[in-house]
């Protein structure tokens, strides 16, 4: 890193490629993980729906566990990095497990599927929110953060596309699903723990935390006190909560819109790859945007953005396909700044934190304002599932009228009205660059 806070480009791949290899992990739980169980494993729906909503909801009271465990860490490699040389190999192992089909009863079937996922979801979350943690530690400056930023979802983007369009020809070359899915399982693995180790190797916490900051982690007070009164941090909290609740939603209705609505399956690999690519191209604007609206001005311009898209596509005929597909980019290129400016405004958040209280909680902030975010993902998906069953969708079937109008609610006005309230929220953020420069200069002064 310069005297000035700017990192190498190699510094900024290294630290980005963690997250491709974060969301091969999360890529195939999210998407695949749930056909899996039903239509290769043999699990019931409602059964396998459970068992992705508990451990979700298990996986988000990790979180700030794990967060408080990494700002307590001290070791010769940092607070964070630990994490990413010892977590990725058990990961590896337990993904792989998450994928095999053991035979078992009916009932064991069950059993092994809440173990695997939960163990899975805890592993997941001792390498992701050490990570996720690092980024105020690598740099304190306020504009480099969000190039950073910017880097690092372009490679989670990069995952996720990789994931959502390829996977599924990948288990096709297998002899049977089942081995396919725990082959490919096994490819991804291998691949994200190198990575994660690239990432480590490549990186350095250069944000020493002031010595009075450390004297007051003793005490779990103290470190929760970091947050109360954190006006960033709530709007912060907001945005992860809206942007993932929005992208959840219009995934998971995607599927049944293209189906069901369109009567064009053979259109959902082409949705997914679109959408993603969109939204990765989108992150190359990101830092400009920020740089010309700060950071809370860009997420209202994402945001505003996803609701034109919503409304256009609300009101085209489900006869224009290629119109379809357009607003669908529209919406997913806004969704780009929201998903950069949450984690660059949690950086921000951090430094907030510290300068009112006095301490440094990385990893309890971060995994704070994550926590609603996997609230959000899960209870999205599960709303969705109710939502498809309260007006009387039937799988496989003909649709009624009111089962499509809800399913093409779900893809439009739903997230119309998630992005209106981020919108809203963004507007009470006074975290500017220039706020944050006098912050910025307030700690150091202290320190010295």
């Amino acid at each position: 890193m310069s005297a000035n806070g700017i990192l190498s480009v190699r510094q900024r791949l290294s630290y980005g490629v963690g997250d491709l290899g974060i969301n091969f992990y999360f890529g195939m739980a999210t998407t695949y993980l749930l056909y899996f169980y039903t239509d290769v494993y043999g699990i019931a729906p409602a059964i396998a729906g459970s068992v992705l909503l508990i451990a979700r909801v298990i996986d988000a009271i990790a979180y700030p566990v794990m967060g408080l465990i990494a700002d307590r860490t001290r070791s010769r490699w940092g607070r964070f990095r630990p994490y990413l040389l010892f977590g990725p190999l058990p990961l590896a192992l337990l993904t792989i497990g998450l994928f095999t089909t053991p035979q078992f009863s009916a009932a064991g079937k069950i059993w092994w599927a809440y173990g695997s996922y939960i163990a899975f979801g805890i592993a997941y979350t001792i390498v992701a929110v050490p990570y996720a943690a690092m980024t105020p530690t690598l740099t304190a400056d306020y504009r480099e953060r969000t190039t950073l930023s910017s880097v690092r979802m372009f490679c989670a983007f990069a995952g996720a596309w990789i994931i959502s369009v390829y996977t599924p020809q990948f288990v096709a070359y297998f002899s049977s699903p089942a081995i396919g899915y725990e082959v490919v399982a096994a490819a991804y693995a291998s691949v994200a723990t190198l990575l994660l180790w690239l990432c480590f190797a490549n990186t350095r916490e250069l944000i020493d935390v002031p010595q009075e900051a450390v004297s007051m982690r003793a005490s779990f007070g103290a470190l929760f006190g970091a947050m109360r009164g954190n006006a960033p941090l709530i709007v912060v909290i907001l945005v992860f909560l809206c942007g993932l609740m929005s992208f959840t939603i219009r995934t998971t209705a995607a599927i049944y819109y293209f189906k069901y609505n369109l009567a064009r399956p053979d259109l959902i690999g082409v949705y997914f790859g679109w959408t993603i690519g969109v939204m990765v191209v989108g992150l190359l604007f990101v830092p400009r945007l920020a740089a010309r609206f700060d950071k809370a001005g860009a997420v209202i311009i994402g945001a505003a953005l996803t609701i034109i898209g919503g409304i256009g596509l609300y009101f085209t005929p489900y006869a224009q396909p290629l119109t379809v597909l357009f607003w669908c980019c529209v919406m997913a290129f806004g969704g780009s700044p929201v998903a950069v400016m949450g984690w660059s405004m949690t950086a921000d958040a951090v430094d907030f934190a510290e300068w009112q209280t006095g301490v440094r909680a990385d990893g309890v902030i971060l995994a704070s304002a994550t926590f609603f975010q996997q609230l959000a993902g899960a209870f999205a998906g599960a709303g969705a599932a109710a939502t498809l069953a309260w007006f009387g969708y039937v799988a496989n079937a003909a649709q009624s009228i009111a089962s499509l109008d809800a399913i093409r609610a779900l893809m439009t006005l739903a997230p119309i009205a998630i992005m209106i309230v981020l919108i809203v929220a963004c507007t009470f953020y006074r975290l500017d660059a220039q706020t944050h420069g006098r912050i910025r200069a307030e700690l150091l002064e202290r320190s010295l």
